[in-house]
C-alpha cells in the first residue's frame, strides 16, 4: 500500500484513480451521498474526514466530508489533489439572504465573497473566488432537469456562524452588520462557510470546483414577516450534485 496522507488517511491505492470528488461538510451526509454511487464502500475515517469510494457512469468517484469551515476544507482538497483528484463539487447548506431565496431552494454558486481567512493565505484578496464554468453549468443544468427551484449567483463565505446570527453582541458588530447589508444590496444569495476556500484552493492547484447549496432558512424573510419554514433535508442538493457529476463524466469521455 502507498503512503496515506496525514489528515484524510487515504492513499492513491485507496482511491483507485478517482478524479472526481463530492465534498459535504457533515460526515453524516457522506453515506447518504454515497448511496447514489454504484458499488459504494467506506474507505476511510479520520478526524472530520469520512471517505467513500464508488462509481458513476463507469468512473471511480469519491465522497469525502470536510468538516466545518475553510481550514479543514482546504486540507481535504489539498490532500485529495495530491492523490490525483481533479474535479470537486461541494454539497452544503446555507442561509438565504435575498427574499426570493426560500427554505428548500437550491443555490448553484457562481462565486463567493471572501469574508473568511483561509483563502487569504492562498491568493490576494483582489483575486475573485469563482467556480469553474463547466462545473457550474452542469450543476445548473442538473437542477433544471430535476425540476427544482434554483438560483445561481454569489454567496457570502464567513468563518463565524455566530458572527452572522448574533452580530450585535460582537465587539465588531458594527462592521458585520454594515457589510451584511452591503452583500444583500449587491445581490448576494446566501451565506455559508466553505466555498471561498474551495474556489481559491482549486484555482491555486489548477483543479475544477463548483458548489451547490440547500437553503435551510432565510433570516431576511423572517425579518420581513414573510412565510418562513426551515428545511434540513439535503436530498435536492445531493441529487443535483450527482446528476451534475454524471454530466461532467460523460462530457469527459
Amino acid at each position: 500500500m502507498g503512503e496515506k496522507l496525514y489528515h484524510i488517511n487515504l492513499s492513491k491505492e485507496d482511491i483507485q484513480g478517482a478524479k472526481y470528488a463530492i465534498l459535504p461538510g457533515d460526515p453524516d451526509r457522506v453515506p447518504k451521498i454515497a448511496a447514489f454511487f454504484d458499488n459504494p464502500q467506506k474507505i476511510g475515517q479520520k478526524r472530520e474526514y469520512v471517505s467513500y469510494l464508488g462509481e458513476l457512469c463507469g468512473e471511480k468517484v469519491l465522497c469525502v466530508s470536510t468538516g466545518i469551515g475553510g481550514p479543514s476544507a482546504a486540507i481535504c482538497i489539498e490532500e485529495l489533489a495530491q492523490l490525483g483528484v481533479e474535479t470537486f463539487i461541494r454539497v452544503g447548506t446555507s442561509g438565504g439572504m435575498q427574499l426570493k431565496v426560500n427554505a428548500g431552494d437550491v443555490v448553484v454558486v457562481t462565486g463567493a465573497i471572501r469574508m473568511e481567512g483561509t483563502s487569504k493565505e492562498y491568493l490576494p484578496i483582489e483575486f475573485p473566488a469563482v467556480a469553474d464554468l463547466d462545473v457550474t453549468c452542469a450543476l445548473r443544468d442538473a437542477a433544471k432537469k430535476l425540476g427544482y427551484t434554483y438560483h445561481t449567483g454569489v454567496v457570502q463565505c464567513k468563518d463565524s456562524f455566530y458572527g452572522q446570527h448574533a452580530p450585535q453582541r460582537m465587539p465588531v458588530g458594527y462592521e458585520l452588520e454594515n457589510k451584511w447589508q452591503a452583500w444583500i444590496k449587491g445581490g448576494c444569495l446566501a451565506s455559508e462557510m466553505e466555498s471561498a476556500a474551495l474556489f481559491t484552493v482549486c484555482a491555486t492547484l489548477g483543479a475544477r470546483a463548483g458548489a451547490v447549496m440547500l437553503c435551510v432558512w432565510n433570516q431576511e424573510r423572517e425579518k420581513a414577516g414573510l412565510d418562513q419554514n426551515e428545511e434540513h433535508d439535503t436530498e435536492k442538493a445531493i441529487k443535483t450534485a450527482i446528476e451534475a457529476l454524471k454530466i461532467l463524466i460523460n462530457e469527459g469521455k
